[in-house]
Parts: C-alpha cells; structure tokens; sequence
C-alpha cells in the first residue's frame, strides 16, 4: 500500500514537471511567433541590405552588371581606391566638422529651449508645436527654402543685413563659408528631435527631487548639475547617439543647398558615397564607402555607450 502510494506521489510530480515543461514550450513558442513578423521584417528590409552591400563592396559592380549579370570579385581593391583618393581626406574631416558642429549646437539649444519650455506659461503648448514644423517638412523642401534664403545676391538673409550696411555674403558659394552655411542649415532641423525628446526627459524627472535638493540649497545651476543632468543622462545618451548616426548620413540636405561644392568643401563621407554610386555608377565604391560610414558609426556608438555607462559606476 505504502509502494502503491509513493508511485502514484512519483506520477504526480512527473506529471506536474511534464506538465510545466509544456506551459513553457508553449509561452516560448507564442513569444517567438508574436515577434516572427519583426524579425522577418528586419531581416528582409535590413539584414539583406546590408549583407548585400558589404557583398558588392568587395566586386566590380558597374551598369553593365545589370546586363551581363557579372560582377568580378576585386577583393579589398574599392576599399583601397577609397582610403587613397585624394578626396577622403577631405570628405573625412568635413564629416567630423560637420557632425560635431551640427551635433553641438542642436544639443545646447534643444536642451535650452527644453528647460525653457519646462516651466509652464501661456501659449506654450502652441510655441512648443511651432518648433516641430522644421522636423516635419520635407528636407528636400526646406533645403530648396534655405538655399533662396542663403542666396548671395537676392537671399533675404543678405538682404536683411544689408538694412545695417553689411555686404552681401557669399554664403555657399564661397570654400569657407559653405560648410558653415550647412552646418547652420542642418542645426535648424534638428532643434526640434532634441527639444521633443530632452523636453520629455525633463518631465519624467520627480518634483520632490527639486524639493529635496532645495533644502540642502542645490537650486539654480546646482539643482541642474546635481538633479536634473544626473536624471535625463539616459535621455542624453540616447539623443546624442541617434542624433550623431542620423548627421553621419545627411546626404539630401547637402546636395540641395551646394551639391557637395564649391570645390569639394562641403563633400562628405555620405554625399561622396551617393556620387560614386548614382553619378559615377560605380556602385562597388559607394558601397565601400558606404561601409565605412557604418563602422564609423558603430565605433561612436559603442565607445560613447561604453563612456556612458561606465562613469555613473566611477
């Protein structure tokens, strides 16, 4: 009897572990099947691209490719011709002006204007609204206003500093002054991302933190370093890394305001990657010098994320 009662004990514990097995096979299948579509969508629409970009950077893949279907495999040759023109250089440094500029300004001002926007007023709902309409209008759009805007003899920018007795100025026409002028042009755009996103990293910051800190007197810039900066850095990091990988690859805003000139001052890594492939249609270069865009931008985001998470334990 005592036998009897101890296998059917055992029965029961190996079914209940059958029967929890089960319940976990069946809660792991219907996780993966609710996320198939995502990563079907993901691997068709991004992971087959990419592959097939970094394929095509190691062959000779010209116009004629699309008609005779061949494609000579040339190895690191597109890589070599990219790193030892004459122009990488050029287009390496004014990528990294062009980004830290555009990446710089739109921080301190979308983070400014955040914190102004923070505190409520009349007609802030509205102002806020008005600053999203640069970030909804077709780049191609505004770019195409910014250029009559920036026009040396008729832009009403020179226009306006003409009522003081300033000299028209050759904006983006002139070498020195064209990556300026776009620089200028792409902070402009990308006040509204940062403002959106620091504005509603500052909302999630707790009031009773304000309170707390102002009895030890951490108020004004002290209640800022101690309380608030401490509190959004996770916000910051994410603006920062998408904003810096979104600049890394500004290609329309660049050719609608100076097609890469005067004289290859505005060209960078992007536009040059764009006219190898649709201008010169050596598409085996672009690609290569597509791919270097991409490490270049996982390099800052990996580093930047490592930097990141590491002080706050420092």
């Amino acid at each position: 009897m005592i036998s009897a009662n101890l296998r059917l004990a055992a029965t029961g514990k190996s079914l209940e572990r059958d029967r929890r097995r089960t319940t976990r096979l069946i809660r792991l299948g219907a996780q993966w099947l609710f996320s198939l579509p995502a990563v079907v969508f993901v691997a068709v629409f991004f992971g087959y691209p990419i592959v097939q970009n970094v394929v095509m950077s190691f062959q000779e893949y010209t116009t004629s490719t699309f008609y005779t279907g061949e494609a000579p495999w040339v190895g690191l040759a597109n890589y070599a011709k990219s790193l030892s023109s004459g122009l990488f250089t050029t287009t390496l440094v004014n990528t990294a002006l062009f980004t830290v500029g555009s990446i710089s300004f739109q921080f301190a001002i979308g983070l400014a204007l955040a914190l102004f926007f923070k505190r409520n007023f009349p007609l802030s709902g509205f102002l806020r609204s008005l600053l999203l309409l640069p970030w909804l209008l077709p780049l191609i759009a505004s770019s195409a206003v910014w250029k009559w805007i920036l026009d040396q003899e008729s832009g009403a920018l020179n226009q306006f500093l003409g009522l003081f007795g300033v000299d028209p100025i050759p904006w983006l026409v002139s070498p020195g002054l064209a990556l300026a002028g776009v620089i200028g042009v792409n902070i402009w755009l990308g006040i509204p991302f940062n403002v959106a996103i620091l504005y509603s990293g500052l909302q999630g910051v707790p009031r009773e933190l304000y309170e707390a800190g102002s009895l030890d007197g951490a108020v004004g810039w002290k209640a800022f370093r101690h309380i608030t900066w401490p509190s959004i850095r996770p916000v910051v990091s994410v603006v920062l890394v998408l904003g810096v990988v979104y600049t890394l690859k500004v290609v329309d805003i660049i050719l609608g305001l100076t097609g890469g000139g005067p004289a290859n001052s505005t060209q960078t890594l992007a536009t040059n990657a764009y006219n190898k492939s649709f201008v010169e249609f050596d598409f085996g270069q672009g690609a290569a010098l597509s791919n270097i865009l991409i490490v270049v931008s996982l390099v800052f985001a990996m580093v930047y994320l490592y930097l990141s998470r590491r002080e706050p334990d420092e």
